[in-house]
């Protein structure tokens, strides 16, 4: 395939979220019950987002969370299955390491299932260290109205 109308993108107003979600449903296990509200803000909240474009449809995507000097965390590698062995999804996370708000940055992480080749090529190794993860239970939205919190001023003695 002639990958030279590829187009990559750092423009995240430019994605059209229901493209991007289609193209996590079709293409990412982990990513099959988000939806549009809740990926618009994981991408409001990213920067860089770095997505991947054939004329007028999305065909990839990823995104980097960080301080900009220490650490980084990328999320969401995603290149569409039909584009998928022809160098892109490699581009892609080049472009995104290689950002101004990345390329400082002393290390970046990702969490992955079954790609850690395909990331080892690219130079990443395995991180030996324990991870830990809190999964947060999300709380009610009535019981976050009921307290009163001055998130500018919190002290121990509530």
């Amino acid at each position: 395939m002639d990958c030279s109308h590829i187009k990559f993108c750092t423009d995240k107003e430019k994605i059209d979220l229901n493209q991007l979600l289609i193209l996590y449903r079709k293409n990412a296990f982990w990513t099959q019950n988000r939806n549009l509200e809740d990926v618009s803000i994981a991408i409001a909240h990213s920067n860089p987002v770095i997505s991947v474009w054939d004329n007028k449809r999305l065909i990839g995507s990823a995104r980097a969370t960080s301080d900009g000097i220490y650490r980084a965390t990328i999320w969401d590698v995603v290149i569409d299955s039909e584009y998928q062995g022809l160098g892109l999804g490699r581009k892609l996370v080049e472009t995104l390491i290689s950002h101004p708000l990345l390329n400082r940055v002393e290390r970046i992480y990702l969490t992955t299932t079954h790609q850690q080749k395909f990331y080892q090529r690219i130079g990443f190794v395995e991180n030996e260290t324990t991870t830990m993860v809190l999964y947060n239970t999300y709380p009610n939205p009535e019981d976050l109205m009921q307290q009163s919190h001055n998130w500018e001023e919190i002290s121990l003695n509530r």
